[in-house]
């Protein structure tokens, strides 16, 4: 009695763990449902600090006169500057840089025979950082006034910053999770069913791009520094549980 009852005990444990078995064999594969969005945040700002660099030359055959040109080039510059209301601590100047200047000659065969010495071309670089975005632009497109005064002034195009680039970005976020959040529930409430759990969120990359511009986002981000009315913008997937 006692080895027919166990022989039942064990076929019964047999028959159980055979259709446990079966049923997990049924729904691995199963997935279960999620709903999948991405959302945008974006802002248009302007920016709020400049970057504006110069370069100016001086040349001769003799070196010390070169230094004495391109220091009272220096000196004019930097008199100009302050007249058009750049205070001086914010006018950074690189040292010197020098180099020859030289003519290759060739010989009737086309070989190279040497080079002619023409002196000395000595130049040196100007950067100004301000908040005053708006003046430091006029004074970079109105600098060509130099040439009057006998300095060969090179003005490059500014560059455009914005300080409060941190808290933008924190900005951007929310934004891209508050609509990637609403894109789900009218993706849950038009399937008929409703949202669960967040089960994970994704940032993508932060962009930043010139308002009215053709630029194309990249895959490592976009900075740009050429304009001064820009737009940033950034994605959140978010990954929902669906009920």
């Amino acid at each position: 009695m006692k080895n027919a009852l166990s022989a039942i005990i064990f076929g019964v444990a047999i028959v159980l763990s055979a259709i446990f078995l079966g049923n997990a064999f049924m729904n691995r594969n199963q997935k279960q449902g999620t709903i999948e969005v991405t959302g945008l945040g974006s802002q248009d700002f302007v920016s709020d600090l400049i970057v504006w660099e110069g370069r100016f030359t001086a040349s001769s055959p003799v070196l010390s006169d070169a230094y004495e040109q391109i220091a009272s080039n220096k000196q004019t510059i930097e008199t100009y500057l302050k007249g058009k209301g750049i205070d001086p601590s914010i006018m950074v100047f690189s040292s010197v840089n020098t180099s020859k200047n030289t003519t290759p000659i060739y010989g009737a065969n086309g070989n190279y025979q040497g080079e002619t010495f023409n002196g000395y071309e000595l130049s040196q670089t100007i950067e100004v950082q301000s908040n005053e975005v708006e003046k430091i632009e006029k004074i970079s497109r109105e600098v060509t006034e130099l040439l009057n005064q006998g300095v060969q002034f090179y003005s490059q195009s500014p560059r455009y910053y914005y300080t409060k680039l941190s808290d933008l970005k924190i900005e951007m976020i929310s934004k891209a999770t508050e609509d990637a959040r609403i894109r789900a529930e009218q993706i849950a409430a038009n399937s008929g069913g409703g949202l669960g759990d967040l089960i994970s969120a994704d940032m993508g990359v932060f962009q930043i791009t010139g308002q009215n511009s053709a630029e194309d986002y990249s895959w490592g981000g976009t900075y740009n520094t050429s304009s001064k009315e820009k737009t940033a913008s950034i994605t959140m997937k978010l990954v929902y549980e669906a009920e």
